[in-house]
């Protein structure tokens, strides 16, 4: 087959949406399929077959920094659609109707369109706008043949803001060994390690200030917290440091490579992400997970509560007091540790990339037969 991944964002960022196109395209091109991807303004050049067909602006939607585009050429569409004439068309939804919506709509009748609806609101305001985008993209949906959705949260707010029946097939990650080393000295001390932008959606503020509360007020203290990540909330985290004196215990370390990600969250003891909503998957869970990180601790939202399950590893951010003693229930008890790290190592089978690729797989192959069968009806 030859797959066409559509996405109206830069692939320059390692956010969630990149990731999935990313990781599922690779999984596709390693199955002897040709795969694509037409997106937003990009100047990588470490991926074959990258189309770039808008210029993009950054701005700010769901509480999340991301990159839309401006009107796309309709002969550079066409020119790449008539060039590679792909079978499958994958398009991340929602879109724009300036780029991946002329995508869809230049697109051949020969064409399999095939959905992946990727977002939860984070408050009423993006409520809205994701219903007003809907009926903007209402007639280029009927185009689709299918769509997936990342989780079960994420395809009732498909069904409820677009209109739209789909398929729960989640975010997938790939699975590496790691050596878990982790609990070789009881008495070392726990490293925690967040990994996430420094802005309000994701929670960094409410850590360091349930972090704080434990040390101070629940008398546990044998614990560093590492915060990696860039964004407009870090002069306030340093602030905070200092004003809570944890200067010897919390380090702002900045931005992470993506390829240092694994070794990081494998030598974390604790890894926890505090989001405090707008969160349709949390891709960011699975891939802690899988590099090995000791126990993966999450903010109760529907997003994250569909990847962990369990409502201990869960928490309400904004309850300082609550945090604290979620976090403190680990920090102290390392055999507790050992238990939710097998507990959550079984849960990955079902995110494995091996696992999740063939469903997609099988989604194109069943699409296509689909819509050659029409073709030959006709």
């Amino acid at each position: 087959m030859k797959i066409g991944f559509v996405i109206d964002d830069t692939l320059d960022s390692t956010d969630g949406v990149q990731q999935y196109v990313l990781t599922v395209g690779k999984w596709m091109s390693n199955q002897g399929h040709e795969v694509h991807y037409i997106a937003g303004q990009t100047a990588r050049k470490d991926i074959n077959n990258i189309h770039s067909l808008s210029k993009n602006i950054k701005v700010t939607f769901n509480k999340n920094r991301l990159s839309v585009p401006l009107s796309a050429s309709k002969s550079a569409i066409r020119k790449v659609l008539n060039s590679e004439n792909f079978d499958v068309l994958h398009v991340q939804v929602p879109y724009s109707p300036l780029m991946s919506g002329k995508v869809i709509n230049n697109s051949s009748e020969h064409t399999a369109i095939i959905g992946t609806f990727h977002i939860l609101p984070f408050s009423k305001k993006e409520i809205l706008a994701t219903k007003l985008l809907s009926r903007v993209v209402k007639k280029t949906n009927n185009k689709f043949m299918k769509f997936i959705a990342v989780s079960a949260p994420a395809q009732e707010f498909a069904k409820s803001a677009f209109g739209i029946n789909s398929v729960v097939i989640p975010n997938p990650v790939k699975l590496t060994s790691v050596t878990d080393k982790r609990m070789q000295a009881k008495t070392k001390i726990i490293e925690m390690v967040y990994l996430g932008r420094l802005v309000q959606r994701k929670g960094p503020v409410q850590l360091l200030k349930a972090f704080s509360y434990m040390r101070s007020k629940l008398n546990v203290g044998n614990v560093n917290l590492t915060l990696y990540g860039e964004g407009p909330l870090k002069g306030e985290l340093k602030n905070l440091t200092t004003y809570f004196n944890l200067e010897d215990r919390v380090n702002l370390a900045g931005f992470l490579d993506e390829k240092d990600k694994t070794h990081v969250l494998s030598k974390a003891d604790i890894a926890v992400f505090p989001s405090i909503g707008g969160e349709s998957f949390g891709i960011v869970l699975t891939e802690a997970m899988a590099a090995g990180a000791g126990v993966v601790l999450g903010g109760d939202n529907p997003g994250y509560r569909s990847v962990l399950e369990d409502s201990t590893t869960l928490f309400n951010p904004n309850n300082t007091e609550a945090f604290a003693r979620c976090l403190a229930r680990y920090v102290g008890d390392p055999k507790l540790i050992r238990t939710t790290h097998n507990n959550q190592a079984k849960l990955l089978s079902k995110f494995d990339i091996d696992i999740v690729g063939p469903q997609i797989e099988k989604l194109y192959v069943s699409e296509i037969a689909k819509l050659n069968n029409n073709t030959d009806n006709t």
